[in-house]
């Protein structure tokens, strides 16, 4: 599984680079960025240079702030039937996280809720969020340790939690053994009024600042 959603990413650039092209195609610091996305600078710092990868709720909060959907970040396919079957949903993993995601939520006009069964490998933590909506986080198998505004617990098969996602939160799996859980939540991830991902050129030489490749004005837009 693993292998395939590595290669399934091959050719894109990574996210760290997105974000940073795009936060300085809008003329944003570092410091602007992460006041608006309520993320610190020093975190977001190690995201663009890709030695930390942020959750799916944190990257949806800088999205937002960079004016862009979360599918500006990460490719993954719309589902657009309500019905999904075991073995046959998208399934992708963000650059350089070892955290599986398995889509389960469809992609319509209006739709409020957005929701995934995740695999988390052992040794996983989190950075520590703050969002807008709710969560429910539900353990299908193994266990987790849940971090909610200070409060420590632990989280076995078939226990849940249900909370605001403005109270800081965090999580993650000290055992020997993947966790796998369905999460649940309102916080706006994936819609369909997606802009396409764009194709970032090697840097020139002499600087590591990535260059956007221009738009051949033959090609057809979608």
């Amino acid at each position: 599984m693993a292998e395939a959603l590595a290669k399934a990413g091959e050719g894109h650039p990574k996210v760290g680079a997105l974000i940073r092209a795009r936060r300085r195609q809008q003329h944003m610091t570092l410091m602007a960025l992460g006041e608006a996305a309520n993320v610190s600078v020093g975190y977001l710092s190690q995201v663009e240079r890709d030695h930390a990868t942020p959750s799916l709720g944190t990257l949806a909060q800088i999205a937002r702030a960079l004016g862009v959907s979360i599918d500006y970040f990460v490719s993954s396919p719309a589902t657009h039937n309500a019905l999904t079957r075991a073995g046959e949903r998208n399934r992708f993993s963000l650059d350089g996280s070892s955290i599986i995601y398995e889509r389960l939520g469809a992609d319509f006009p209006g739709n409020q809720l957005s929701s995934f069964l995740m695999v988390v490998p052992p040794g996983y933590q989190s950075e520590t969020v703050a969002h807008e909506g709710e969560e429910i986080l539900y353990v299908l198998e193994g266990s987790i340790t849940q971090r909610l505004d200070g409060e420590e617990m632990e989280m076995s098969a078939g226990d849940s939690l249900h909370f605001r996602g403005n109270r800081p939160h965090s999580w993650s799996n000290h055992t020997d053994q993947p966790a796998r859980l369905l999460w649940t939540g309102t916080l706006a991830l994936f819609r369909s009024t997606a802009r396409p991902r764009p194709v970032l050129a090697k840097p020139k030489a002499g600087t590591n600042k990535p260059v956007r490749k221009k738009p051949n004005p033959k090609e057809k837009r979608t």
